[in-house]
């Protein structure tokens, strides 16, 4: 048996086309044959077919036609960012440049733990995280997984620099990863402050900073996964200043505003935090994996500095090899700098900025079409790309009832939230191609869905 082509080297494209025009043809097959933005059936029927398609996974001799056969599966069974009607999370549809670069990045696999397995890749990073810095009014900017990592280093370096007594505040609707990575620390438990309007109270916040003694981490948030709202941040930086407690923004979902002169001045008081977590996967539209951390204070990275003789030995460092150790709790990493770098020059802060202006233009036109129908009710006008309503005189069950109805028969793909204490749909709106008629078709398929769960008497009110 020959040894299999590589994707790299002198022969790597060679080797590539024929592979690539393989993929493209088994991703229209697949997106052709789902009925939707979501396969029908549900888990277990997505699993059985994928079962049968697949076999034996490892059989004794190998499949030239696997690649056609896998890919065709896997888009057949996606849930497709790209259609309109899928809506449901912060999960974007990835723009072709920058997936296309990903396709570069993973062809020629540098790796980002030394110089000497990623010369212009690491050199390219610290352009990329410079830019972000800037673009933050931070010192500097790490490259991370997403929010849930940026958030782990943010109260990492907040550890280091305050000692393990630190004390997490944060909203009760806060992300998730934020408790966790103050469990993760070993750090005390965090104190959950009320979110009554679905932002972090402010005079919550100013009394539970008068009364909490020692180290205070406050963690805002700029983009809550719920609704979309984003903190006070102003005000919640001036009582972070009077009582010298440090603040870290995760702005994960809202920060990509700051290239919009329309809608920057929404995250106002960003440039006094400490930390800024930030994904580009979600208001930004590259292929998973692109986080950032930004900092401050880049002295504090010096708690992340690390060495081993292999990858950042002391003479090669002094010699001028870049240590890059330093620059992330991971060894391993891809290139995800290539696909950003990408997208940054082709697109450039005015094609940025329109697309973040038409994906909150069109969560506006949901939420004027949503208020206009008289079976709907909307929670409120949209802050950033989510909207939030439900089946008028629903009840919570039958809400959800009507959510499950749409994902089994891959017609819609919404969220579920529940602010206030009850239970909403979400429709997190990232694709800049979706239309009016779209959203309408959206909303027609929640009112059959609603029509054909509704309990036996229960007529809407």
């Amino acid at each position: 048996m020959s040894t299999p082509p590589l994707a790299s080297g002198p022969q790597g494209p060679h080797a590539l086309w024929p592979l690539l025009e393989t993929v493209l043809d088994a991703l229209h097959r697949g997106t052709l044959a789902r009925p939707g933005p979501l396969p029908a059936g549900g888990p277990a029927a997505v699993a059985a077919r994928l079962r049968d398609t697949v076999g034996d996974l490892l059989p004794e001799h190998g499949d030239p036609t696997a690649l056609r056969t896998l890919v065709t599966a896997l888009a057949e069974g996606a849930a497709d960012p790209a259609h309109p009607l899928c809506t449901a999370h912060l999960h974007c549809p990835p723009l072709a440049v920058a997936t296309a670069a990903d396709l570069a990045a993973s062809a020629l696999n540098p790796s980002l733990d030394s110089w000497d397995q990623a010369p212009a890749a690491s050199a390219l990073e610290d352009l990329v995280t410079r830019a972000v810095a800037e673009q933050t009014g931070m010192a500097d900017a790490l490259v991370t997984t997403g929010g849930t990592e940026s958030n782990q280093l943010a109260l990492l370096l907040a550890r280091e620099a305050h000692g393990s007594r630190l004390r997490l505040l944060h909203a009760a609707n806060a992300h998730h990863s934020l408790p966790r990575a103050a469990w993760l620390l070993g750090l005390p438990e965090p104190l959950a402050l009320p979110a009554p309007a679905g932002t972090l109270d402010a005079a919550a916040l100013a009394d539970a900073l008068r009364r909490v003694r020692g180290p205070v981490l406050v963690a805002a948030t700029a983009g809550t996964t719920d609704a979309g709202l984003i903190d006070p941040l102003p005000e919640i930086a001036a009582l972070c200043r009077a009582h010298q407690a440090r603040l870290h923004i995760d702005a994960a979902y809202a920060a990509p505003l700051l290239f919009s002169p329309t809608h920057r001045s929404a995250l106002d008081g960003l440039e006094q935090a400490d930390t800024v977590a930030l994904d580009l996967h979600k208001l930004g539209w590259q292929p998973i994996a692109a986080g950032f951390l930004a900092i401050r204070a880049a002295a504090d990275l010096e708690a992340l500095r690390h060495r081993t003789g292999y990858l950042n030995a002391e003479d090669d460092t002094e010699a001028g090899l870049p240590d890059l150790l330093g620059r992330s709790l991971r060894t391993s990493r891809r290139p995800d700098a290539l696909k950003i770098a990408v997208t940054f020059r082709t697109l450039g802060r005015t094609g940025l900025a329109a697309l973040v202006d038409q994906v909150i233009g069109r969560a506006h036109t949901l939420a004027d079409l949503v208020a206009a129908r008289p079976d709907l009710r909307l929670y409120r006008r949209p802050t950033l790309s989510t909207v939030l309503f439900r089946p008028r005189g629903s009840t919570d069950a039958h809400t959800a009832a009507v959510r499950r109805h749409l994902l089994a028969r891959g017609h819609a793909v919404l969220g579920r939230a529940r602010p206030e204490g009850r239970l909403w749909l979400k429709a997190t709106l990232l694709n800049p191609l979706s239309t009016s008629d779209d959203l309408g078709r959206l909303l027609d398929h929640v009112r059959e869905a609603t029509r054909a769960t509704r309990p036996e008497g229960n007529a809407p009110r």
